[in-house]
């Protein structure tokens, strides 16, 4: 038996949650059944758990709390979940409105909703909030709406949100322990320098003898750091600023991507990245009924490497004149040749689309073993870097008592 957390809607269309004990989801969706309750989402629940409950929403107070990802994710689940189970659109925009509590996508959704019910499409109204909803994902919703399969098409573009998303989860959780190896090694070197070796420069400036040269190295570059600190935190300021201008220019933008894509395993994983993200938006959208050229050009805002949308404008071009896609992709030589020939098969197959999530389910799971080689190489390389400031600053230290005592080292 599992336990399982679900989110249902009751006769009166109140959204309830609660945790129920079964074998797996299908009985969970009978049971709900059974109670009158109309699912929406069910997930395996945490560990710790205890018997089944229903809970009201929690309506709480996050009133400058931005949209997150995650909050356009859980929507377009619940949205699809309820329009699968038969509500009308206006009707579903209500609930999720109500559960939204005190957010600010409350308000969002509000107008969503007036707009709908002003006679919009709700692709339309989405439109409205760029920022929230980007071209893509009211793109594809507009292709349900015009194929008449909205639910599934949102259902799709859930697993395409959730996919995005657990990949940066991914790749945030792996970045944890590296970072705080850095942090707590750059404080303890900043303390050693600022702290402990001033004092016992006065205590070897008193004694008058010989200092070694890695000492007084040492002793000079703390005091350097100690006097200047203020101009050494300004100019790393100066050059953050400088550089984070000259990231936002195009030219400047496009250099650091062509470098990016040029280095040992960095520029792999790049690739990588960029290749399951435009393999998953593009199957996504082709799935989905969007035509092949608006969905290049949809896919060519989501690539973030610069390079490689430059690449995807000449293959436009060409899929425009008549040529397939796998043709100017390969000749690009930006794209792996083993994606290329995965949309080759796709297309002389006629089943493209399916090819293309392929693609990105290779693609994604090579990104994350990537991700998961490249942190656990950088955690022991971070501790060998650190011990070896460390030990420095130890063995130099020792050296100056040493030779206060004219004992040997």
């Amino acid at each position: 038996m599992f336990r399982y957390s679900y989110k249902a809607i009751d006769s009166e269309g109140k959204i309830l949650r609660g945790i129920l004990d079964a074998a797996e989801k299908k009985e969970v969706v009978g049971k709900l059944h059974e109670l009158g309750y109309t699912p929406i989402t069910i997930l395996e629940a945490q560990a710790g758990a205890r018997g089944w409950k229903i809970l009201l929403p929690k309506k709480s107070l996050r009133l400058f709390r931005k949209v997150s990802t995650k909050d356009v994710l859980l929507f377009t689940q619940d949205l699809s979940s309820l329009l699968e189970a038969g509500l009308q659109l206006d009707r579903a925009l209500t609930i999720l409105m109500d559960v939204a509590g005190g957010d600010p996508f409350k308000e969002i959704i509000k107008d969503v909703l007036k707009t709908v019910r002003g006679g919009s499409y709700l692709s339309d109204a989405l439109g409205k909030h760029p920022k929230i909803f980007s071209p893509f994902y009211a793109n594809m919703v507009r292709a349900g709406e015009v194929a008449g399969a909205l639910g599934p098409v949102l259902g799709r573009l859930g697993n395409f949100l959730e996919s995005s998303q657990d990949l940066k989860d991914y790749t945030k959780s792996v970045m944890v322990y590296p970072a705080f190896l850095i942090a707590v090694g750059g404080v303890s070197i900043i303390i050693l320098l600022t702290y402990v070796i001033p004092q016992f420069s006065m205590i070897l400036a008193d004694m008058g003898q010989s200092i070694p040269v890695t000492t007084r190295l040492l002793l000079s570059f703390s005091n350097f750091i100690k006097s200047y600190w203020w101009a050494i935190a300004g100019v790393l300021v100066v050059l953050c600023f400088f550089l984070w201008s000259y990231l936002k220019t195009p030219s400047g933008r496009s250099r650091v991507d062509h470098y990016q894509l040029k280095l040992p395993l960095v520029g792999e994983l790049v690739k990588n990245i960029e290749v399951a993200r435009f393999a998953r938006t593009l199957g996504t959208l082709s799935k989905s009924g969007v035509p092949i050229l608006q969905a290049l050009s949809l896919v060519k805002e989501v690539i973030r490497n610069r390079v490689m949308a430059r690449a995807l404008e000449r293959i436009w071009e060409r899929v425009k004149e008549g040529e397939r896609l796998s043709k100017p992709l390969g000749e690009t030589r930006i794209f792996p040749s083993l994606a290329v020939q995965m949309i080759v098969v796709g297309e002389e197959t006629g089943k493209l689309d399916e090819m293309l999530l392929r693609v990105a389910e290779t693609y994604e799971k090579s990104t994350t073993r990537m991700i998961r080689r490249i942190f656990s190489l950088l955690e022991p390389v971070t501790i060998l870097v650190m011990g070896l400031v460390v030990g420095f600053i130890v063995i130099s230290m020792l050296m100056g008592i040493f030779s206060m005592s004219e004992i040997p080292f």
